[in-house]
């Protein structure tokens, strides 16, 4: 999915350019040749959002296929038929922008497994006790795609393959990656193989036989009336929307804003992303193994690391100096960096507080995603109708500082590490809940039967 967001640079029409050495034109050769493509700015608006549709479309059916069947099966089938998309959108690129636009949201279709399964894999194998470490590891997939797609789809635009190549690279090898999963993981740590007795006590340690067991029930309207969870879902809209714009705009900022070369900003366009992976797995980490202070404080501390200092960089970036473009690179990069202590935050939130039913609260993360991916490109659509215009740039990034901050003033005053009421709310108190209003019905129909007979 990644792979566009770079290529769109290289897949429109352009002039050669008259570089300053042989190689040079080369490269620039190369890119002309293979951009053969006219993409008007509402064209390249449904081409981004594409995604979002799938998405939506998505998202619910897959947490119900997760609860009835778990993420094995399910995963893998969502991974073909994103790995077998990315391969055909070169050719469906040619046939017409409604056919491209089709392979887009059939790309959004896979992409809305990612979260869903997410939750399953937390709930399933992450102990009580590493839960911000799982979520952390879990997360990363978004950018640690930035990372790998950004630079070697500018290789391969610098190349005679062309853009085309980046799609069918990353297509093979998506499909081999999902031949691995399903070969090595199970549902159940207790049918793994690789799995210990010490080790499955570990993963069970304080966790309820409805959260071990896991069966297809979950109390939707229960869980939607809970304050917390829309907290978590605010805070996550927030965080998820700046990621995902800059995720979404950094090469485009870097090459038409800020002029960087192709090859340049596919390698600096990685540098955020790649910020992003090692700080979130230290605060995954350092989340779940101090001690010294309550899992309350904790979660307000890394939260507002996640949210209210990425706003404060953002405010940042607007008064970065035109002489001065790397700054701007090292403030995505910080913003990214910092972005991942959400771990530890409102994910971590989410995971405790829903326990057993964490796999449907987590999947509507992933529907707020589908919306970010709305909304991004609805937002440079409005304030940016110049992508060469840094001060066109800087009116989104002040709005999103302004939605950060204050989404983590919102968690600061909902967020709890203890487990929801809806949490005792299983499959059998369901229905013995409802035995007990039919047994009194049945009873004083009875005594009324008694009373009839006894007149009589």
């Amino acid at each position: 999915m990644y792979v566009f967001n770079f290529t769109i640079l290289c897949m429109q029409k352009t002039s050669p350019a008259n570089g300053t050495s042989a190689v040079d034109n080369t490269v620039a050769q190369h890119i002309h040749e293979h951009s053969r493509f006219t993409y008007t700015k509402d064209d390249k608006y449904w081409l981004f959002a594409a995604v979002a549709i799938g998405s939506i479309i998505g998202t619910f059916p897959f947490s119900i296929l997760y609860t009835k069947f778990g993420a094995r099966y399910v995963f893998f089938v969502a991974g073909l038929v994103s790995a077998l998309a990315t391969i055909l959108i070169p050719t469906f690129a040619d046939f017409g922008v409604r056919y491209f636009l089709a392979m887009r949201i059939l790309q959004g279709l896979a992409y809305s497994a990612d979260f869903a399964a997410i939750g399953v894999l937390c709930a399933r194998w992450a102990s009580l006790k590493q839960s911000a470490v799982f979520v952390s590891i879990l997360t990363c997939f978004s950018p640690f795609s930035s990372v790998v797609a950004n630079p070697i789809s500018g290789a391969f635009c610098n190349s005679k393959w062309g853009w085309p190549a980046a799609y069918y690279f990353h297509g093979i090898i998506g499909i081999v990656l999902f031949i691995l999963w399903v070969i090595f993981y199970t549902d159940q740590p207790a049918t793994h193989k690789a799995v210990s007795t010490i080790e499955l006590e570990k993963i069970h340690r304080n966790k309820t036989q409805a959260h071990i067991n896991m069966d297809s029930f979950v109390p939707y309207w229960q869980i939607l009336k809970n304050p917390v969870i829309w907290t978590v879902w605010l805070n996550a809209m927030a965080d998820v929307v700046s990621g995902i714009f800059l995720l979404t705009y950094t090469p485009t900022m870097l090459y038409k804003a800020l002029k960087y070369d192709v090859s340049a900003t596919g390698w600096l366009g990685a540098i955020p992303a790649a910020a992003h992976i090692p700080f979130k797995i230290c605060c995954g980490y350092f989340s779940d193994k101090i001690k010294s202070f309550p899992e309350h404080s904790k979660m307000i501390f890394f939260n507002s690391l996640a949210l209210f200092v990425p706003g404060v960089l953002f405010i940042a970036v607007c008064f970065v100096p035109d002489s001065l473009p790397i700054i701007v690179v090292l403030l995505f990069s910080g913003i990214h960096a910092f972005l991942g202590a959400n771990c530890g935050g409102f994910y971590k939130c989410a995971v405790l507080v829903s326990r057993q039913y964490s796999a449907f609260v987590v999947a509507n993360i992933q529907f707020i995603k589908c919306l970010t991916l709305f909304i991004a490109p609805g937002l440079v659509s409005i304030f940016v109708p110049d992508e060469t215009s840094k001060e066109q740039w800087q009116r989104i990034f002040m709005l999103l500082a302004a939605i950060l901050i204050l989404s983590n003033i919102v968690f600061f005053f909902f967020a709890t590490a203890e487990p929801a009421e809806f949490t005792k709310i299983t499959r059998e108190t369901r229905r013995q809940k409802s035995a007990a209003k039919i047994a009194p019905a049945e009873l004083a129909s009875a005594e009324a039967g008694w009373q009839q007979v006894s007149k009589a």
